[in-house]
């Protein structure tokens, strides 16, 4: 295969809603370019980008695919990315290697929830965007509402290079007023007739015609003035200036096409060629400590590995993005995440499954390699051992369930598998909770964890189920509570003995260290001689206060006291969850010269604050959840009236682009399973995101159910 150099090509990144043709439209561009010589078709599950199993049994995208295709002497790097939520990873990660965004429209629904997150995170990253309506053969094609709805969402900068003549199921003409020609299609598609435009659509098409004109030259200050001398400008100069309205993200184009018949996919893809920025025209990459990277040919030879797959009869392939210099075969890399050595023994150019050998890569452009020995996603190799990019940033999980391996034993093996699967999709990330006690899946919703469910018994050949996930609360005391305790064990020969008396208090970070406690009516003065500040691992903190005087109790057994209080701080007593803020004062306490031991001093201290804490007004602290929902306005009450029934706060509501934002907080334990609600109340139309924000307490009831239930289980074990 030809080696392309950097000004030769283009890279794309293929978006929109599922089911607005994505995968069909990539299909017929590889076709047009002659990668393939017969197109496949989603429903018979044979697409290029769809070869994997579970993508052909749902019938959709799931994963990104790495394609290519040749058009003009030009290779245009295609990444076909999945319509789903559930799955955004996959265009997070697309979204980072490629220049410009086809956003493919089905015309028949105009601007969909998918289209306005796919949206979101192309404009996160300043990336232009040309919109593709798709579908115009489709009998319920309706052209001028989708097109009112992209300028009604995203503004000004929608700019018609094409509109269709007969939207619906007769569809085989388009106007082009770039070039001001008409292309007639044959019936089943194909090459088309170009021909001057017909009278009867003259006025139209010049209308059209004079305002890309203005918007293409308002692009370049030069053309401007053209544009003012002559009124007009040229084809070539429309081009120059929607190349620089693209680069500065001003305009964004609007094609048409039916590709599902190659209608305009071959227009599209010379506009492509045509006018597309090349990979050296646009912003520069990142390092970590905020340094530009050209993507220059000259430079160091550098990489960064945007995805990372798995495939039983190969292994582990490596898809990157050359950053800069240029990439031979064989070439040793370091890899500046790992600080290993790795060769490139294999590159190749990717279409789905098919990989092409290649000697070489320019700067820019997209290739995949195999054998990588400790190369994953978000890894940079390069020449130059001081260079490494910016990680990728992926959303927070959104969903959660615990998991396990039917079949005992296969613990290790669930582990090795989840591992592997995280490094595949970063989305996807695994907490083994030892305060909870399970192993923790989170994703980006219940199809997702569903999709890794599949794996692990389809791939990994483990058998696993979900089990609702215990949630994570915090045990707390609201008043000052003092309590004693004394161990004492006999038995043949030496015994165990151990007495501690302790106050134990709420702690609020600043609060002054007290001398006097009133207790039950008493006052009990201390005398602090040593305090020690425990920042917990599950936060909050622990503040131990040595009070004792007159040798009551030993000092070498305090740290076993602190111990003591350690683990009840680590088992709570009232649900057996994490404890925080508290402050513990050993004021007094009795000790025997033969008996007293460190374990007799542990346990005397953990029962000691175990009874301190039940009269200490505790409570039970719940995760809080920051929500954010994006709502169409139809569907805004159902959905309000769903979060009051989950216990949430409304924190506000505003509109934004179409749609209604609600901002709540979210007790976790009301959350399990909401992407799936909140799917079902708005017919998928909703998206919502998640992150923690505080622990606060429960309500009176719910402490109650909580305490019940732990007490049953308790007795049951």
């Amino acid at each position: 295969m030809k080696t392309y150099q950097t000004d030769q090509v283009k890279n794309i990144v293929l978006l929109g809603n599922s089911g607005s043709g994505k995968t069909t439209l990539a299909e017929s561009m590889l076709l047009e370019g002659g990668i393939i010589s017969r197109k496949g078709d989603v429903d018979q599950k044979n697409t290029v980008s769809d070869f994997r199993e579970i993508e052909q049994e749902n019938e959709r995208s799931i994963y990104s695919s790495v394609l290519y295709t040749e058009f003009a002497d030009k290779k245009i790097n295609i990444i076909d990315t999945p319509g789903a939520d559930d799955f955004i990873g996959g265009v997070i990660s697309s979204l980072r290697v490629t220049d410009v965004g086809l956003m493919v429209i089905n015309v028949q629904n105009g601007v969909e929830v998918g289209t306005e997150i796919h949206q979101r995170y192309a404009s996160q990253k300043n990336m232009p965007v040309v919109y593709v309506l798709n579908q115009c053969d489709h009998d319920k094609a309706n052209y001028e509402k989708s097109l009112e709805s992209l300028k009604e969402h995203f503004g000004s900068k929608v700019a018609q290079i094409q509109y269709p003549v007969n939207a619906g199921p007769t569809f085989d003409t388009i106007i082009d007023v770039l070039q001001m020609k008409m292309y007639k299609y044959p019936k089943d598609g194909g090459k088309p007739t170009v021909s001057d435009i017909p009278e009867e659509h003259k006025a139209q098409a010049e209308e059209l015609h004079g305002e890309l004109v203005e918007k293409a030259a308002e692009n370049d200050e030069s053309l401007m003035e053209l544009f003012f001398e002559n009124d007009s400008l040229s084809e070539d100069e429309m081009r120059k200036g929607i190349t620089t309205g693209l680069i500065e993200n001003g305009i964004s184009p609007v094609m048409c096409a039916a590709a599902s018949n190659n209608i305009g996919v071959g227009r599209l893809m010379q506009f492509i060629t045509n006018v597309f920025p090349s990979p050296c025209d646009m912003t520069n990459e990142k390092t970590i400590d905020g340094k530009d990277i050209k993507c220059n040919p000259t430079g160091d030879p550098t990489i960064f590995v945007f995805k990372t797959e798995y495939e039983s009869h190969i292994g582990e392939i490596n898809y990157f993005k050359v950053i800069s210099g240029n990439i031979t075969e064989g070439i040793d890399l370091t890899n500046n995440n790992t600080r290993t050595k790795e060769r490139l023994s294999q590159l190749y150019a990717v279409a789905g499954k098919t990989r092409n050998k290649l000697s070489k890569l320019s700067a820019g452009d997209i290739g995949g390699t195999v054998k990588l020995k400790n190369t994953k996603t978000n890894h940079t190799l390069s020449s130059n051992t001081n260079l490494q990019l910016a990680d990728l940033s992926f959303p927070e999980p959104k969903f959660r369930t615990a998991i396990k391996p039917l079949t005992e034993g296969d613990e290790e093996k669930l582990g090795e598998a989840l591992t592997r699967i995280h490094e595949a999709d970063p989305t996807v990330t695994v907490e083994y909770s030892k305060e909870l006690k399970q192993i923790i899946l989170n994703g980006q919703g219940e199809h997702h964890l569903n999709i890794v469910k599949w794996h692990l018994e389809n791939t990994y050949h483990v058998q696993t189920e979900f089990i609702p996930p215990r949630i994570p609360y915090r045990e707390t005391i609201t008043r000052v509570a003092q309590a004693d305790y004394r161990h004492k064990k006999q038995s043949g020969g030496a015994g165990q003995f151990g007495e501690v008396h302790m106050i134990i208090e709420p702690y609020t970070e600043g609060s002054p260290d007290p001398s006097t406690f009133r207790v039950n009516g008493k006052d009990i003065k201390i005398s602090i001689r040593n305090k020690e500040e425990i920042s917990l691992d599950w936060g909050g903190k622990l503040i131990y206060h040595n009070c004792i005087v007159g040798g009551a109790i030993d000092a070498r057994f305090l740290p076993a006291i602190l111990k003591g209080i350690m683990e009840k701080m680590e088992e709570g007593p009232l649900t057996g969850s994490y404890a925080r803020d508290i402050r513990v004062f050993v004021y007094d306490g009795k000790m025997h010269q033969v008996d007293s031991n460190e374990i007799s001093f542990k346990l005397a201290g953990r029962n000691a604050f175990r009874e301190a804490f039940k009269i200490a007004g505790p409570k039970i602290m719940e995760p809080v959840y920051d929500v954010e929902v994006l709502v169409p306005a139809d569907r805004m009450g159902d959905v309000m009236s769903d979060l009051q029934g989950r216990r949430a706060i409304v924190v506000g509501m505003n509109s934004e682009k179409g749609f209604e934002k609600i901002s709540a907080k979210v007790p976790l334990a009301e959350l399990n399973k909401y992407s799936t609600a909140l799917s079902s109340l708005t017919h998928g139309r909703a998206m919502y995101s998640m992150k923690f924000a505080e622990y606060t307490q429960v309500p009176p009831d719910i402490q109650e159910q909580l305490l019940r239930s732990y007490e049953a289980e308790q007795e049951e074990e």
